[in-house]
């Protein structure tokens, strides 16, 4: 009796990498070369952000993804950090805001009026020393000239920032962690510290990863353990001591199931891949050795697909698996190597994806001088939208405001459908009450949002209102009758949307069938 391999089946298994052509890179930049375990680069649907080399301080590009070729030495950036920047990260509500945090030790606040007009300067607040996470508004067309003055300086950390995280489905509600062991969680609207997470690291945090529906976090330490975070109540939930036996940098991420996916070294200093189920740490559900290099590993991790991509750095492959429910759990798909090692990798969402081409995955690669673009690809023969690869994904809207977060409500993130070319819905300004953050000295702690008031028209500050900042709805209208007539407008278009929508599946099923030989 003979046996045959059986070869598991998966949708995934032929997934290939393919660099774009040599116009399509974005060349001549001049990567960063400090020694920080980040991906130094950003993307987002609308601009890839990439943190470069500075005289004299921190900077970082931000190029429209069309902005494509040799890119100019003197192209602006945003320049504001005195240090070099560590980590920087696209708010997932708004195309145009970023974050970054750095090495640098100065206090700024001061006001950018969007739109790609000029800057204003603020009075300064007194001069404390102080290491500062930054909020920056790109305006829609990108930088005509170099940007220093972010829109907001969170100020709490006593030593540099490393880790810069937006949460998930809170508009306005970013995390960021610093080498003084501290996590702070913000409310960038008011620049209100709403949560400080103190005595909980020992030692150095390497990274932290917020869950899909942002109730918690986790964390990788120096102290080698990896840990799951109530932020709201200051705990921690779970913690798994020793969760790579290695000395060197591990990172650990949640999936969309509520498992943790981590990365380290043995104690042989071989690398390795876990996952962790958080109701019981105690062993692995899965652990693979890969090598023996010693560059960190980086996981992006597609929530869609439940597919998670490893990228080394200083490697010059990217290895992706796929996460099941069934043992071994981490099945390894393929490989994709280049010949030039990465000093960094950039994700795009799955928003900024062309659907059309059965694109699961863009990559955008740091070169020592260039950032080259890498599209992971699922061969299909059929032009038609492939439903299967493409389940609705998280959009640009935010499913609450920070306020209701820090109430208690915990909210998955507002999905959308691929299907159509998705037109993100029109992106709100960031604006925060400079007057609040500078009244008599007053700490940013206390600040309030922004109202949108021009200010020759503005009442008497006692009255002002307190709208969302990280994209300010518009005013409601003043007469009911007219706000009746657009609630009926906008239901009549959703109906007629919805109508299409469902004739639009009819006739591709129908399509399908012919395709198959079916009358």
């Amino acid at each position: 009796m003979s046996f045959r391999k059986v070869v598991r089946q998966s949708k995934f298994r032929h997934v290939f990498g393919q660099p774009v052509k040599t116009e399509q890179c974005y060349d001549d930049i001049r990567v960063s070369r400090v020694t920080w375990d980040s991906t130094f680069c950003a993307v987002n649907p609308s601009f890839v952000a990439i943190i470069v080399e500075a005289s004299g301080g921190g900077a970082f590009l931000v190029l429209p993804l069309h902005k494509t070729g040799r890119i100019d030495k003197s192209y602006p950036t945003v320049c504001g950090h005195t240090g070099p920047v560590l980590d920087i990260d696209w708010c997932p509500h708004n195309d145009h805001v970023i974050a970054s945090g750095s090495e640098d030790c100065t206090v700024m606040v001061r006001e950018w009026r969007g739109g790609g007009g000029g800057t204003g300067v603020s009075p300064p607040l007194p001069t404390v020393p102080s290491l500062s996470p930054q909020v920056w508004q790109i305006p829609e067309h990108g930088l005509s000239q170099p940007l220093t003055e972010p829109v907001v300086v969170l100020e709490g950390h006593s030593k540099r920032v490393g880790i810069i995280a937006w949460h998930p489905t809170a508009r306005n509600v970013l995390l960021s962690a610093g080498c003084d062991n501290v996590v702070l969680i913000w409310n960038v609207g008011t620049a209100e510290e709403l949560y400080r997470l103190d005595g909980l690291h020992p030692d150095l945090i390497y990274s932290a990863s917020w869950s899909r529906d942002g109730a918690r976090f986790c964390t990788a330490c120096k102290d080698k353990s990896v840990r799951v975070i109530d932020p709201r109540r200051g705990t921690v939930v779970a913690e798994k001591e020793r969760a790579h036996e290695g000395a060197r940098p591990m990172r650990a991420i949640f999936l969309a199931d509520g498992k943790i996916f981590t990365t380290g070294f043995s104690r042989m200093s071989e690398r390795q891949l876990a996952l962790w189920d958080t109701e019981n740490l105690e062993e692995p559900m899965g652990l693979q050795e890969l090598d023996s290099s010693n560059g960190a590993l980086l996981p992006f991790y597609d929530p869609d697909t439940n597919v998670v991509y490893v990228c080394g750095k200083g490697d010059s492959s990217i290895r992706y698996f796929e996460i099941t429910e069934e043992p071994p759990y981490i099945h390894f798909l393929n490989t994709f190597t280049s010949k030039e090692p990465q000093r960094g990798m950039g994700w795009m969402p799955k928003r900024g994806l062309d659907v059309s081409k059965c694109e699961i995955a863009r990559f955008y690669k740091l070169h020592e001088r260039k950032c080259e673009p890498i599209i992971m690809t699922v061969p299909r023969k059929s032009d038609l939208f492939q439903d299967d690869l493409y389940p609705d994904t998280a959009g640009a809207e935010a499913a609450m405001e920070a306020e209701e977060w820090v109430a208690g409500r915990t909210a998955g993130p507002v999905l959308v459908s691929l299907r159509q070319a998705y037109v993100p819905s029109k992106q709100r300004d960031l604006k925060v009450n400079r007057r609040s953050l500078l009244h008599e000295g007053r700490p940013p702690a206390t600040a309030a949002t922004a109202a949108t008031t021009p200010p020759a028209a503005a009442p008497p500050p006692a009255r002002l209102s307190a709208p969302p900042a990280l994209g300010i709805s518009p005013a409601a209208p003043t007469g009911g009758g007219r706000l009746e007539e657009v609630l009926q407008e906008v239901a009549a278009l959703r109906a007629l949307v919805g109508e299409q929508g469902q004739r639009i599946a009819r006739l591709e099923e129908q399509l399908r069938r012919l395709e198959n030989g079916h009358v």
